[in-house]
């Protein structure tokens, strides 16, 4: 076994690969760019080195430096966790050369099956049904034009060397071929150093299904079964599970099968994962292999119990796998969200800043449930411009699907996080659709659900309930708290109005009579104090946990996906609000702002300029994708407030229009 290992990477991945580590008594070198100096995966590490600046061009994705690092602290092997140099065959090589270790496949390996274009080479020898497309690389647009139009619309433009939904676009047109042509090579360029693209056959409203293969150096090669990553949104996965609801025994078999006979084609001896696009009616498709342990690894450790970074770790030094096929079985299901710093509200753009109050759920493991939180950030973290906006990842099992859905709703609840947006509503508004709990699953799922973007959701008249409770609830702590004689009577209103009765029960717990319903709520167990941002209670023998934020006359309440503003008022100021005009919200019809904060690739247009709607104004790039801005409507420019190379914040002005 290995004495030490250097970790070439960062964030919580850094951090998971810490953790087995230790558990293996093998201690840890971390490389950290400036950016990265104070992180969570440098404190938890017995050793780190310094090795460049912010951009991962000038510091994880320079290979000479890590190898450097390695030799510097005495490392014996280098673990390249997900992304930067994880799929660099060149990387391995150097490592071989410098007499170390690559913990990862083979070389060889890498070249077959890590570049896109060669592993669907690879696995048409080797019998592997694959999407039709072309296969070898393209000169440039007028080319990427000529093949999209023989394969026929749409087609999926994808980056050879791309991973983690990087450098990938859907064309349905001549018109996005020409536009996204020149973007996805851009974005493989910086993300990958390889601006390769090929083109396939988009299936549409298919399902991404991959099986985690799994191989040692001496020939056996095994797979522990499938994950679900249907739940996407700009081609990157935002939902995972394992098992798929999808799949029957017949055909978990026939995808395994094929996944182990591609990996055994290449001599695979390491963690990787065989992708598949299938189809509603179970057939499928060879889309691509990552030759890398996957972000999403953790749910497939739930089902099967088996620690993938420790076997990569073993099957690096020279173990055999001390388990077969036969050995392995899906016990219970798992789910995985992915917690990222975007702002689900405005379109799922990325996000930055600092993490003022994060506080995830408490983590536990019980027969019946667990709860497991991979993260590399802590309170008072930078979320950085420079790399993916990834928080952490949460992970849920139970015995059954629902169960561990039901699981997945509740850790949600009791996940806080204050500073950038980030997309807990919308993971649980997920958990709580109708088709999720189905498993009537797509990759347009994101797509179809929410066409118009995500806007929250509704309360149910049980979320009407709990926010009408918890605002009486800690309206009559502040009361106690300010040595005020409480009410008996009160409005509240979120989005109707209500005439409450509270009754103090003591032990912290309230009876609230809604009159004129006959009805009355029990809350008790009620944990909330002043100030705390979670107010957790017990509604009628139901546990939740909801945020709770202080705002004039009462209090801003957010329960899952649903968020209300809850006035509570006397009769008299009740009557008085009614009274009161609507605000009105400012026109900005006539600029164009920046969605998120982020780098102007390029700004395309000048003072008395006339412009198109739909017409390209703007490319902002943040978190290594690129983002082209477009008008909303004609009109003439009067003013341009940045030029290619400005960091700009999100909603700043780009573009001036001359009012009408």
């Amino acid at each position: 076994m290995f004495g030490k290992i250097l970790i070439a990477n960062r964030g919580e991945i850094a951090v998971r690969i810490i953790k087995t580590c230790r558990r293996l008594g093998i201690a840890t070198v971390v490389v950290y760019s400036e950016a990265d100096a104070q992180s969570l995966a440098v404190e938890m590490a017995d050793e780190s080195v310094l090795i460049g600046p912010a951009p991962a061009a000038q510091s994880y994705l320079l290979a000479d430096r890590i190898i450097e690092a390695a030799k510097w602290t005495g490392a014996d092997a280098v673990h390249p966790g997900f992304g930067f140099l994880s799929e660099n065959a060149g990387f391995a090589r150097a490592l071989e050369a410098a007499g170390l270790v690559f913990i990862g496949p083979n070389p060889a390996a890498i070249d077959a099956m890590g570049d896109k274009i060669e592993s669907k080479r690879a696995a048409v020898r080797a019998g592997v049904s694959v999407v039709p497309g072309h296969v070898g690389e393209i000169d440039d647009t007028d080319h990427a034009v000529r093949i999209a139009e023989e394969i026929g619309y749409p087609v999926m433009l994808k980056a050879s060397a791309g991973g983690g939904g990087k450098g990938i676009r859907i064309a349905y047109g001549r018109q996005d071929v020409e536009e996204g042509f020149p973007a996805v090579r851009a974005e493989a360029k910086a993300s990958f150093g390889d601006d390769r693209i090929f083109i396939e056959k988009f299936i549409e409203n298919p399902r991404h299904i991959e099986i985690q293969v799994l191989g040692d150096k001496h020939g056996t090669v095994l797979h522990l079964f499938e994950r679900e990553c249907s739940i996407q949104r700009r081609n990157q996965k935002v939902i995972e599970e394992a098992p798929s609801p999808l799949l029957d025994p017949e055909t978990r078999a026939a995808m395994g099968a094929q996944a182990v006979a591609l990996a055994r084609a290449v001599a695979y001896d390491s963690a990787g994962t065989v992708e598949f696009v299938a189809g509603q009616d179970k057939s499928f498709y060879f889309l691509e292999m990552n030759t890398r342990l996957q972000v999403e690894h953790p749910v497939t450790e739930l089902i099967t119990g088996v620690d993938l970074v420790e076997q990569m770790i073993r099957v690096a030094a020279g173990a055999p796998l001390s388990f077969g096929q036969a050995d392995l079985a899906i016990n219970g299901w798992a789910m995985e969200s992915r917690i990222y710093a975007e702002d689900p509200y405005r379109g799922f753009l990325p996000s930055i800043g600092r993490l003022i109050r994060y506080a995830p759920p408490a983590e536990h493991e019980r027969p019946d449930s667990v709860v497991r939180n991979d993260a590399g950030v802590r309170e008072g973290d930078e979320i950085s411009i420079h790399y993916d906006p990834m928080i952490s990842k949460l992970s849920t099992w139970a015995p059954t699907r629902i169960a561990a859905i039901d699981v997945m709703g509740e850790a949600l609840e009791r996940f806080h996080i204050e500073g950038p947006a980030h997309n807990v509503p919308f993971l649980a508004a997920v958990m709580d659709q109708r088709r999720f709990r189905d498993g009537a699953l797509s990759t347009r799922y994101i797509a179809d659900e929410f066409p118009d973007g995500f806007h929250g959701a509704h309360p149910t008249d049980r979320q009407r309930d709990l926010m009408c409770a918890v605002a009486c609830a800690a309206h009559a702590v502040l009361t106690r708290r300010n040595a005020r004689q409480a009410r008996t009577d009160w409005i509240v209103i979120a989005g109707d109005k209500r005439t409450v009765r509270i009754g103090d029960l003591g032990d912290a717990a309230l009876e609230i009579e809604i009159l004129g319903e006959g009805r009355t709520l029990r809350l008790t167990g009620i944990d909330w104090r002043p100030g705390a941002p979670l107010f957790s209670a017990v509604l009628d023998g139901e546990a939740f946990a909801a945020e709770l934020t202080p705002a004039a006359e009462g209090f801003v309440i957010r329960h899952r996906a649903a968020q209300s503003r809850i006035l509570v008022l006397t009769p008299r100021s009740a009557e008085l609000h009614e009274k009161l005009p609507p605000r009105l919200p400012a026109d900005t019809s006539n600029l164009i702002v920046s969605p998120m904060p982020g780098l102007v690739v390029s700004l395309d247009v000048a003072p008395g300029q006339a412009v198109r709607a739909g017409q390209p104004v703007a490319v902002v790039e943040a978190m290594k994708m690129q983002n082209i801005i477009r008008a909303e409507r004609d009109g003439v420019v009067r003013s341009v407030g940045a030029k290619a190379g400005d960091s700009v914040a999100a909603d700043e002005v780009l573009v001036e229009f001359v009012t009408p």
